[in-house]
């Protein structure tokens, strides 16, 4: 009898605990598929720590995930020369060994995955960009880049602060509205406290955090809450990710108040995520993975890839605009980017011929040629490739089967880093920021 009831406990527990692992499995594999998602992209972050903002090196979320990031930075005021502030317009803007800044690629495609806006004094920041720059930011998630940032990243973020005290808004025509709802002060400074996840926060996608979905101790200093007042309400689409769980001054309560929250506009859109607090700078416990989280999620929304057109037999395609000609579907490509084409297969093809030229004169560059049936053709997801060095290169697929396939091209070629007063530098061939030039083609 006991050993019959001992097998009815192991299994009752079984029954429970067996839920609860797999859904421990399950935010393991979506943060998997997230960071595996990186086809195409130059690398996954570039981390803004400017004019005015904290002069942060490391990312413990981007560590602690293996994600690629890149940096730059000023000094601060009392050592910051008129050079450094020009390096950071040039990272942004562009010069002309790179049109396009570091965030986009030549066809105006993002570049990395997400930029993230550290802490600091938003205002600052917003007046050291020059219009130019600060519109480059906004183009980039407009076209599919995602951003988070972080108490300043997400006042700069907004379309503008506004105070229910006063009844007035500020920095409309300063900060670059990627969200396009209003901040709020809480007028809470160098204080911890925590955060509750709600329990449809997407967050917990990734991680239960403890499972009590409550973040202790996050740190605070001048931060914001999504004001959602009657005046300015919050705009649609906008989805709370935490919530404040303190009272903040007995002026402006905030209990309850949007603390950590994203937005993505539309399909073709990056996500956007803005904090009011600092869970940055953490290297360990929840806080590490409520950083995590928002990065995750803030990645999760670049939207799929897109293809620069259709493929006919025996037409070629030249793709060699650059970026100042306003023609993303015939620009060249940039390095480590993916150019996707669709090719219309007839029934009973009996083969199917893929080429790709370079243009005489644009030498150094290695170019990889891609097919695949039904989805988009990525190096490490198909058979029918070519990677041999140069830009010249062929292959036949035969007896395809009918229906829609995908050619695709993969620039090898990029710079290279090096680490600098500023952070990131690059040297090398820095040709390729501007673009490879080529032609595609196909017969079938």
């Amino acid at each position: 009898m006991k050993k019959i009831f001992l097998i009815a406990t192991l299994v009752a527990v079984a029954v429970v605990l067996n839920p609860l692992q797999a859904s421990a499995d399950n935010r393991a594999k979506n943060r998997q598929e997230v960071i595996n998602r990186n086809h195409g992209f130059y690398k996954d972050i570039l981390m803004d720590s400017g004019v005015g903002l904290s002069s942060r090196r490391t990312l413990p979320a981007a560590s602690s995930l293996g994600l690629e990031m890149e940096y730059f930075e000023t000094p601060p005021k009392k050592t910051m020369t008129e050079e450094d502030k020009a390096y950071q317009t040039y990272v942004i803007c562009g010069g002309e060994d790179d049109t396009n800044g570091w965030l986009l690629y030549p066809d105006g495609a993002p570049r990395y995955r997400m930029i993230f806006v550290n802490g600091g004094n938003a205002k600052v920041h917003a007046n050291s960009l020059p219009k130019e720059g600060r519109d480059r930011i906004v183009e980039y998630v407009k076209n599919g880049g995602s951003y988070v940032g972080c108490c300043a990243g997400a006042y700069f973020g907004s379309a503008g602060g506004y105070s229910s005290l006063t009844k007035k808004s500020r920095h409309t025509q300063l900060y670059i509205g990627v969200w396009p709802g209003y901040t709020h002060s809480t007028n809470v400074r160098k204080t911890p406290f925590p955060l509750t996840i709600p329990k449809r926060s997407p967050l917990l996608k990734y991680y239960d955090f403890g499972g009590d979905n409550i973040v202790d101790k996050v740190y605070h200093n001048g931060g914001c809450f999504a004001y959602d007042g009657d005046v300015k309400p919050s705009p649609k689409g906008t989805e709370a990710l935490a919530l404040y769980r303190s009272h903040g001054t007995p002026k402006i309560d905030i209990y309850g108040k949007t603390g950590i929250w994203a937005y993505k506009a539309n399909a073709k859109s990056g996500r956007v995520v803005l904090c009011g607090s600092h869970p940055e700078g953490v290297k360990k416990g929840e806080r590490l993975e409520l950083m995590s989280s928002m990065v995750l999620y803030a990645m999760d929304g670049n939207p799929a890839p897109k293809t620069k057109g259709v493929l006919k037999s025996g037409q070629v395609r030249e793709m060699n605009k650059r970026t100042e000609d306003k023609a993303p579907e015939y620009t060249r490509i940039g390095d480590k980017q993916y150019h996707h084409f669709e090719v219309k297969v007839p029934r009973k093809c009996k083969q199917l011929k893929v080429k790709l030229a370079g243009y005489e004169g644009e030498n150094g560059y290695d170019l990889t040629l891609c097919a695949k049936r039904g989805e988009v053709a990525y190096k490490d997801n198909t058979s029918h490739k070519a990677t041999s060095k140069g830009c010249d290169k062929e292959f036949t697929v035969n007896k395809p089967k009918a229906g829609k396939w995908y050619v695709s091209v993969l620039c090898e070629t990029t710079v290279e880093t090096e680490k600098g007063r500023n952070g990131t530098t690059y040297v090398g061939n820095k040709g390729v920021l501007n673009g490879v030039p080529y032609k595609v083609s196909v017969e079938y």
